[in-house]
């Protein structure tokens, strides 16, 4: 029987809405027991955005597969004691309340390790120490204070947000490299650590090459990006590539919202663009034939190839290109993706069970690990595994059960 990665880990979920689920979501897809501890009326996002009435939403289910939920009331005398027990049995305690609401509830660092001196207790929180400390965070408050939307956008627009949750799911992804890490070096010391993951730290580490600009404006403009003026910070420029090489979306016939395809060109791909475009002239021609020559008129680069790509369907763009090696990609929608075949067969796009809302569609596990393979698991309904943990696990009386449901402790 094969065994997954994280198999005997427990993991005491105490997140909600997206930043911490997403993180705990991918140590349960890679074997861990993920129990997800949500207040009796369960985490919010069940009922944030419905599609169905009265059935958990999709934001929930999305966040949420292959955990086991239970419920309990932590602002109780009762619930802090199953809390504890349930803290002496896990490895790893993640959460993303605000800030110092763990500390109030009289869980401290130095109290959850005098309980479980293994455990790897993870935060997420908007900000690291600082002036910003206690302010909330949302995805888009750390898009913007991060550095991705003062650099999204066109030059001559307002700054942008993102639609990738690089907030959000992008600062999940760090707590489990911080988690796993933490759990690794366990293995060496016997300790468990503190795991601090901050959601504007992680939106900056994904745009570090931002601030590699922002250095190199001190030596004069940034002549691969299409702006004609520079000032002392690193501009919005639209679709340019910003790295070593030009690229571009570029329109598709029939014209609708997303068909583009994002074309680069490489020194080595000029010569069969020029060709497709009908300008095969223009790969000797001492104006055009080099990089250097080619790169103060990069908007007339990429108006040329536009005038063939328009005619075109994007796959077709797609496949022509490829042909040659020149490395591009159409502009996908949410329609395409959720239908696209290669990414069903990847399991990328997984459609699920669930008892209340019938099938649904979520995304799979994109870590693709040979020796611990994913099944996506439908998320848990509120308070499912109640009994399972704490009757059989916990050892609590079948008596008190009923008890506990109403005194409002579960």
């Amino acid at each position: 029987m094969m065994k997954k990665a994280l198999e005997g880990i427990r993991v005491l979920d105490m997140t909600h809405v997206q930043s911490g689920p997403s993180a705990t979501q991918i140590l349960a897809w890679l074997g861990a027991d993920v129990v997800k501890v949500e207040p009796p009326g369960g985490d919010i996002t069940r009922r944030q955005l419905r599609d169905l009435p009265d059935v958990d939403s999709l934001y929930f289910t999305m966040l949420n597969g292959n955990k086991r939920s239970v419920t309990l009331n932590t602002k109780t005398a009762r619930g802090k004691e199953i809390l504890t027990e349930l803290i002496r049995g896990s490895d790893v305690m993640v959460e993303n309340f605000g800030p110092g609401a763990v500390d109030r509830m009289g869980f401290t660092w130095e109290h959850i390790r005098r309980i479980n001196p293994r455990i790897v207790y993870a935060s997420i929180k908007g900000f690291g120490e600082g002036p910003y400390t206690d302010y909330k965070a949302y995805e888009v408050v750390a898009q913007a204070m991060g550095g991705s939307m003062s650099t999204t956008g066109f030059e001559d627009g307002p700054p942008l947000a993102t639609g990738a949750q690089i907030g959000d799911s992008g600062t999940g992804m760090h707590a489990v490299a911080g988690i796993l890490a933490a759990l690794l070096q366990r293995t060496h010391t016997g300790r468990g650590q503190r795991v601090n993951v901050a959601m504007q730290h992680a939106v900056l580490n994904l745009c570090r090459v931002k601030l590699r600009d922002q250095q190199r404006l001190a030596h004069g403009a940034l002549a691969e990006f299409p702006n004609e003026d520079f000032g002392d910070e690193v501009p919005r420029s639209g679709n340019a590539s910003g790295g070593g090489q030009p690229g571009w979306a570029v329109r598709c016939a029939p014209g609708g919202p997303n068909d583009y395809v994002y074309v680069i060109v490489q020194p080595a791909g000029w010569e069969p663009i020029s060709g497709l475009i009908g300008r095969p002239e223009l790969s000797e021609d001492p104006e055009w034939a080099t990089p250097e020559a080619r790169l103060p008129k990069l908007g007339k680069m990429f108006q040329l190839i536009e005038e063939w790509t328009s005619t075109l369907p994007k796959m077709r763009v797609l496949e022509a290109l490829n042909a040659h090696g020149i490395p591009c990609g159409p502009v996908l929608s949410t329609k395409e993706i959720i239908e696209d075949a290669s990414l069903i067969a990847n399991e990328i796009v997984v459609e699920v069970e669930h008892p209340e809302r019938g099938t649904y569609v979520t995304v799979g596990s994109p870590l693709k690990l040979s020796d611990s393979p994913v099944k996506v698991e439908r998320s848990p309904l509120l308070g499912e595994h109640n009994e399972e943990v704490y009757l059989r696990e916990l050892g609590l009386s079948p008596e008190e059960l009923p008890l506990l449901k109403s005194q409002g402790v579960i």
